[in-house]
């Protein structure tokens, strides 16, 4: 058995709390990838990203592995980190692929998962062996214009140059073989037919615009999978982290902390305080922490139970439901409390809106579509709302 060295990147300052591991795609390395999107994870876990061998800074490059073989490798990493202990990971692309291939192989080290652009089988296995041929003829360099073409949705490499180009060096300066070596592991990974065989949670993440890896195969998991949900980002192709880092990293805490399963704990028995805390947990990551604090210290005896209630329905029982994710959550929310004019609720949303991810601009076209549709004398104070809000500086 041939087990290929694994290293990993540390993506959290402190190192501490529960493992979370990080995957990469092919030709990416874990900093260019994941450093952005680890970042909502990172006071709540400890976040490791991991190198495939000769990319990044894992410069190994032994003999030919198959997909079972770099998963034993990412094992021996998580021995390293955290000895026996089970572990929450994330995979994008190949990544993924050794993500279902832990989740097979390992399972009662495998807390949940999220598979992000990926699939049970990936292309076709003459395609990865004549591209694996080719980088040994020619080097990495000669992947980064098709690379450039499947990796990014639409008009993103106009958008953030720098992630753009930070992720083709990365290509760039891969090494030959160890790129060829993960083409070929990828040539005979094919898990289709044991996706019934996972238990732990799966949250499968599709890119809308990905070629190589559509939301049907995205699908296909989380279908196949006995507790699988699926997210399809519009815009974005085929690396999710590095395009909607933001996005991706709230989908990853809500799935790793288990914010999401509320619904599904109400029809299994969970007890309202258990509704209740997950509220609060989404409360605060929504409203952030300063506003919830100051509505906590308000409370009275006359405000207690309308607190509680607000907290444990709104909070715990409708925004962690799993059909909907928080930035959509949030262009609703702005919808109704403008039409209906709540105005303090409406600016309080705003800082909301912000913090699940959405840009000023996408702020901008709700109001003007509201416009059209709930009158322009309430636009019109939204927009000053918005405004004066969004010129506060971030708590």
């Amino acid at each position: 058995m041939t087990v290929p060295r694994i290293t990993g990147v540390e993506l959290s300052p402190a190192g501490t709390g529960p493992l979370v591991l990080l995957g990469p795609s092919l030709g990416t390395s874990a900093t260019a990838l994941w450093s952005a999107a680890a970042a909502p994870l990172t006071a709540d876990f400890h976040v490791v990203a991991w190198n495939l061998p000769g990319h990044g800074a894992n410069t190994t490059v032994g003999e030919p592995f198959t997909m079972a073989e770099l998963a034993a490798g990412v094992v021996a990493l998580a021995d390293a980190l955290a000895p026996g202990e089970p572990f929450s990971y994330a995979g994008d692309s190949v990544g993924g692929a050794v993500g279902l291939q832990l989740l097979l192989d390992v399972p009662d080290r495998v807390r949940s998962a999220a598979l992000l652009a990926t699939g049970a089988k990936i292309g076709e296995e003459s395609a990865w062996r004549e591209r694996a041929a080719t980088v040994r003829d020619s080097g990495t360099p000669s992947m980064v214009t098709g690379s450039a073409q499947r990796w990014f949705g639409p008009d993103f490499m106009e958008r953030e140059p720098e992630v753009a180009t930070e992720l083709l060096h990365s290509l760039q300066d891969a090494d030959a073989e160890g790129y060829a070596q993960v083409c070929e592991a990828l040539a005979t990974f094919d898990v289709r037919e044991r996706l019934g065989e996972i238990s732990a949670p799966v949250l499968a993440i599709a890119g809308a615009e990905d070629g190589p890896t559509p939301p049907a195969s995205l699908e296909q998991i989380a279908n196949g999978v006995q507790h699988g949900r699926l997210v399809v980002l519009d815009g974005v192709a085929h690396l999710p982290p590095a395009e909607r880092p933001h996005e991706v990293g709230v989908l990853l805490l809500e799935h790793f902390t288990g914010a999401g399963d509320v619904v599904t704990a109400l029809t299994t028995g969970a007890t309202s305080e258990q509704v209740y805390d997950a509220g609060m947990t989404v409360r605060r990551e929504v409203l952030g922490d300063a506003h919830v604090d100051r509505a906590t210290a308000s409370i009275t005896d006359f405000t207690e139970e309308f607190q509680r209630f607000i907290t444990q329905y709104a909070w715990g029982g409708i925004w962690t439901r799993p059909g909907l994710d928080r930035r959509t959550r949030s262009f609703i929310t702005l919808t109704a409390l403008l039409a209906r004019g709540h105005h303090e609720e409406f600016a309080m949303h705003v800082r909301a809106a912000k913090r699940n991810g959405l840009s000023d601009d996408e702020i901008k076209e709700l109001i003007l579509q509201c416009a059209i549709y709930c009158g322009v004398p309430d636009a019109n104070h939204a927009f000053k709302i918005a405004q004066r809000v969004l010129a506060e500086p971030s708590e």
